[in-house]
């Protein structure tokens, strides 16, 4: 089953403290996706890893990177993206959980790995279904 993985199960994934990790990797190991990790995704995470944890907890992240698919956005991508963050500006949507949605959308699956169910349980796909969050 493909799966698109956001931001939040890649961070709990990589700090053995965070309350979600052992889900994440529960999640992230065990179920049988096949996961897809956004760019964006992984300069949101290496920020906050290198700014909290420091260099090595960053480092460590992005070497189990070489275990993963990492995608990035195609050019048609950035306008969807960019209407995404207008449309849900109110929450506000940004543009790295947008570029999450759009690359579900992209690869035709509803299957989305994170912790922000404030966000992905209100955002629609291109064909106005709701994504089916995990863990």
């Amino acid at each position: 089953m493909l799966a698109i993985v956001d931001s939040g199960p890649l961070l709990a994934t990589a700090n053995s403290a965070d309350p979600h990790h052992a889900a994440c990797v529960a999640t992230m190991t065990g179920r049988g996706f096949d996961l897809l990790i956004p760019t964006l995704c992984v300069g949101e995470v290496c920020y906050l890893l290198g700014s909290r944890h420091g260099s090595e907890a960053e480092a460590r992240f992005v070497r189990g990177l070489a275990d993963f698919r990492v995608v990035a956005p195609e050019p048609a991508d950035w306008l969807r993206i960019g209407e995404l963050v207008r449309t849900y500006r109110d929450l506000p949507l940004g543009a790295t959980d947008a570029s999450v949605a759009v690359l579900a959308d992209r690869m035709g699956t509803r299957r989305i790995l994170t912790l922000d169910r404030r966000y992905f349980s209100v955002v629609r796909n291109s064909r106005g279904e709701a994504f089916e969050l995990h863990p």
